[in-house]
């Protein structure tokens, strides 16, 4: 057993395929295939079960790769202390993302950690929060770009705040509640919903408000892009509750209306702390820096007002 074949399992686990498994490790597929399965007959244990469409963990697999992903980090970690102690960051950052990010220009701060160390790479992975969040527990991702709602904190991963913002109610232009100053949750209980899928963190935050207030919903279109749920609600399909900055980075026409007691979502950087790679701590540091607003200013911050439409321009 040596490293390089522990660096094959651990790519295969993640991409769930021998080809771009080979393609990342910069190997052909038979090699990757062939030193895999001498691992396999070493520890007398089939790791991966294949078919002529899948490929998944057997239950040895799933119990290997966590010992395998521990030895293959703490190497590229012994690597990179090395070269950190010479005064340059090097390495791969694995970086996880919600495709909702508002705290931080994502391209942006990239760009700036580049710059500033010239010698790493970027791999981004987009997914939901809960799902990025048990990837960097496991080690497969060193940092990730959550959004959870505002009573949920990330489990079992060192975190920073990055923002707080309370969600707005989305309608089309010429809808009832268009032009409206602010309204409640109990005025959106006859809408018809588009929503992120049930179970996803980004759907967690409705579902509790509205469940909070005592208030059913049809919610009868779900998807996992702000942008189609903007679509949707542009199409005069659907209301929906998004975080501003989502909505103000969007061409679709459609209004804005605060809700009052509406859910709030926090944005947080998270990461492993015990994984102690250079390049995690320096994209941290350039983090700190990018972060658009101090950690606990909340974007819905003053007085409530009631469900009223906005007086008209005298």
């Amino acid at each position: 057993m040596d490293l390089q074949q522990l660096r094959y399992v651990v790519e295969v686990a993640e991409t769930a395929s021998f080809t771009r498994a080979a393609e990342r490790c910069f190997v052909t597929q038979s090699a990757l295939s062939h030193q895999i399965a001498a691992l396999e007959r070493e520890i007398g244990q089939r790791l991966f079960a294949r078919s002529s469409r899948t490929v998944r963990l057997t239950e040895a697999g799933e119990a290997f790769v966590v010992h395998a992903r521990i030895a293959v980090g703490a190497a590229a970690a012994a690597r990179e202390a090395s070269t950190a102690a010479a005064g340059a960051v090097t390495g791969t950052l694995r970086l996880g993302v919600i495709p909702t990010v508002t705290a931080l220009d994502v391209p942006a701060t990239i760009a700036r950690f580049r710059s500033a160390h010239p010698l790493t790479r970027v791999e981004l992975v987009v997914g939901n929060s809960d799902v990025l969040s048990r990837r960097v527990r496991d080690g497969s991702l060193d940092a990730a770009l959550l959004g959870l709602r505002a009573e949920v904190e990330p489990v079992g991963v060192s975190t920073r705040e990055l923002a707080r913002e309370r969600l707005v109610a989305v309608v089309p232009p010429d809808h009832r509640l268009a032009g409206r100053r602010r309204i409640r949750v109990a005025d959106l209980g006859e809408e018809v919903f588009a929503d992120f899928p049930a179970g996803t963190s980004g759907r967690a935050q409705s579902d509790a408000a509205f469940a909070t207030a005592g208030v059913r919903r049809d919610v009868a279109f779900e998807a996992d892009s702000a942008e189609l749920l903007l679509g949707l609600v542009a199409a005069g399909l659907a209301v929906t509750l998004l975080v501003p900055g989502v909505v103000a980075a969007t061409s679709a026409s459609v209004e804005v209306v605060p809700v009052s007691d509406g859910p709030s979502r926090v944005e947080y950087l998270a990461w492993d702390e015990r994984s102690g790679r250079p390049v995690t701590s320096a994209f941290r540091h350039v983090v700190d820096e990018s972060a658009r607003q101090p950690p606990g200013q909340d974007a819905e911050a003053g007085p409530e007002e009631s469900s009223e439409p906005a007086p008209s321009a005298s």
